[in-house]
């Protein structure tokens, strides 16, 4: 009996206990020199909890460990001093017999290109990586859903190659920057098209390619002198994020033992009358069943998606950043992470999805040094979404400003006269239309008298413009049709594809029309200065229903008319001395002709004219 004694004990004991593992690490590397020498990795593994960690390496230092209230994580906080230098150090977690080593590699800071910022000068080509072209058929059949291009709201198997692919046409369209809707693992039933339900926030979807693929996508888009827009959200995760089975602690989401969908109620989140019930109903409440809300207000989670965006600049080169859904989240927290990524790369842009059609006072108050917010958002760009629902019915619209009955252009000056609202009305991001919202472009339009005023209007105002793909082509597509329809596939950019539009022959004479009337603008956009860098002095449409603006930079000018009526005008130009200076002609950009201003101009009903004044 004394023999089975000890083996007994022994079967017991091993019964009892368990090893302790590693299965995840985020962030797998950090750098050397940050600004920030603070650095918390998250380590994940079963019962990794009950383990001692403990590392040796010149200018490194454990500030602290933290266990939460699942016992398969641990919150490991290094302070990481200026003078380290790089290479691999080893992480020890010992629990009782047991010993893990884990290397972690602190690496040089990136000397690549990138981290530039996005600015005036700049117009951002916005692209849905699903449905812009097929580079890499091998990656279509990964993770929870195929290709069916048959479904608008199925994957239809874009990626970053077949972008890469067609890094020339949009060159030569005369874009600056790209930005991609989310490219971050969406592995959801259904596809998760789209990329707003993220399930790793440290990789991307295997669909569109991996992260050493995007990183040289980047590199490559660098390369032919074009920036990049990383698109983030830090308001939800996809219910499949891997997290979800298992969360570090019940304040990991805001609401995690119930469903408890968001009131959508935007107002709320700078409204000083709404009760703390409506503001916790914008801020706490999931965006939808698929998209639990995250709790900013745990300090883990906040320092977990600070250093995750911090992280992708570093190791991609992305220029700027897109925020969705940013006043969904908790102000404090993302004006907490607008100003730690500013800190770090100072030439940096975020520009956060500020959507509030009701006028500038909303949109201007979540930008940073506000006049009208006590408190700072740090946010350096907003969206005008006053500016593009107004857009999008003004230029068919017949001008008119009599008392009662503001229409067309009218509205558009009313909104720009309202710019004293912002502190930066420079850094302002406009748009004709986006991956959220109808079309621009209508199925019955018959020319493109429309589509031309608006995007001169859209190239030569204030701001920061955005052009969604397909905007080139004439793409139609409403928001009652449904999201799949408004984010069409590119034609060309798929296998079997009857029609190439990547190239003029496969397009037809309106849309070569459209596409060669935005490439002048756009190339033309690049050289003056006074649109991408003055200042912008406008006048009150009078009862003719003309608009006349310019935009001025030194000693260079650029004379914009817009004719909002259905019939032709002659416009007196003495009002327009004091935007005209001493120019007594100019050439209109988009015809190559020379414009006498002198005394009058002649503009045919709904025409534009863009009158480079020069020096």
């Amino acid at each position: 009996m004394k023999k089975l004694a000890l083996p007994t004990f022994f079967l017991f004991f091993f019964i009892q206990t368990s090893a302790i593992e590693i299965t995840r690490m985020e962030p797998a590397f950090w750098w050397v020199g940050m600004k920030n020498t603070e650095l918390q990795i998250l380590v994940y593994g079963k019962d990794i909890s009950k383990s001692k960690v403990s590392l040796s390496y010149p200018g490194v230092r454990i500030k602290e460990v933290t266990k939460v209230e699942s016992p398969n994580y641990l919150f490991v906080y290094l302070t990481v001093s200026g003078a380290t230098n790089p290479g691999t150090m080893n992480l020890v977690f010992t629990s009782g017999p047991d010993k893990i080593v884990k290397q972690y590699p602190l690496r040089p800071r990136a000397k690549t290109p990138g981290a530039l910022g996005f600015t005036p000068s700049d117009v951002l080509y916005l692209i849905t990586p699903d449905r812009f072209a097929n580079g890499d058929t091998a990656n279509d059949k990964l993770g929870n859903s195929t290709v069916n291009r048959s479904r608008p709201n199925s994957r239809h198997g874009g990626d970053l190659l077949g972008i890469e692919n067609h890094l020339d046409y949009v060159k030569d369209l005369g874009i600056t920057t790209v930005w991609l809707n989310p490219v971050q693992e969406n592995d959801m039933p259904g596809g998760s098209y789209h990329g707003y339900a993220i399930t790793d926030f440290y990789s991307v979807d295997r669909r569109f390619g991996t992260n050493e693929e995007y990183r040289l996508f980047i590199e490559k888009t660098h390369a032919k002198g074009l920036k990049v827009v990383m698109d983030m959200i830090f308001n939800h995760s996809g219910s499949s994020h891997w997290w979800i089975k298992d969360l570090p602690s019940k304040d990991w989401l805001s609401s995690a033992d119930v469903y408890l969908g968001s009131n959508h109620n935007r107002w709320a989140s700078l409204d000083i009358h709404a009760p703390k019930s409506e503001k916790d109903g914008l801020i706490n409440g999931s965006f939808t069943r698929t998209m639990p809300d995250l709790n900013q207000r745990n300090r883990h989670m906040g320092t977990y998606l600070i250093q995750n965006s911090i992280w992708w600049i570093e190791y991609a080169r992305i220029d700027g950043i897109r925020q969705d859904t940013h006043f969904y989240a908790d102000f404090d927290f993302m004006a907490r992470w607008c100003k730690e990524v500013m800190a770090e790369y100072p030439q940096f842009n975020i520009v956060g999805e500020t959507w509030f059609p009701g006028g500038a006072a909303a949109t201007s108050w979540w930008q940073r040094n506000s006049p009208t917010n006590k408190k700072n958002s740090h946010l350096k760009t907003v969206m005008d979404f006053d500016l593009v629902f107004r857009m999008q019915k003004a230029f068919d619209e017949e001008s008119n400003h009599q008392d009662g009955d503001q229409a067309g252009l009218f509205t558009l000056y009313e909104i720009l006269a309202q710019d004293f609202l912002y502190a930066d009305p420079d850094n302002v991001l406009t748009f004709l239309d986006n991956h959220d919202i109808s079309r621009f472009i209508r199925k019955d339009e018959k020319n493109l008298n429309r589509y031309k005023q608006a995007l001169a209007f859209l190239l030569t105002i204030r701001g920061i413009p955005q052009i969604f793909y397909g905007t080139e082509l004439l793409m139609t597509g409403t928001k009652q049709e449904g999201d799949g329809l408004m984010r069409k596939d590119f034609p060309g950019g798929f296998a079997g594809d009857s029609i190439n539009a990547f190239t003029s022959a496969g397009r037809t004479p309106l849309q070569n029309d459209a596409w060669c009337y935005m490439q002048n603008l756009l190339q033309w956009r690049k050289t003056s200065k006074a649109v991408t860098n003055g200042t912008m002095q406008h006048y009150m449409p009078e009862n003719n229903g003309v608009y006349v603006y310019a935009r001025i930079k030194d000693d260079q000018r650029v004379l914009v008319i817009l004719n909002g009526t259905n019939a032709d005008k002659t416009i007196p130009m003495q009002r327009f001395k004091e935007s005209i200076g001493n120019h007594t002609s100019g050439k209109e950009i988009i015809s190559g002709k020379s414009i006498d201003i002198k005394t009058s101009v002649s503009i045919p009903a709904r025409g534009v004219y863009v009158i480079d004044l020069g020096k």
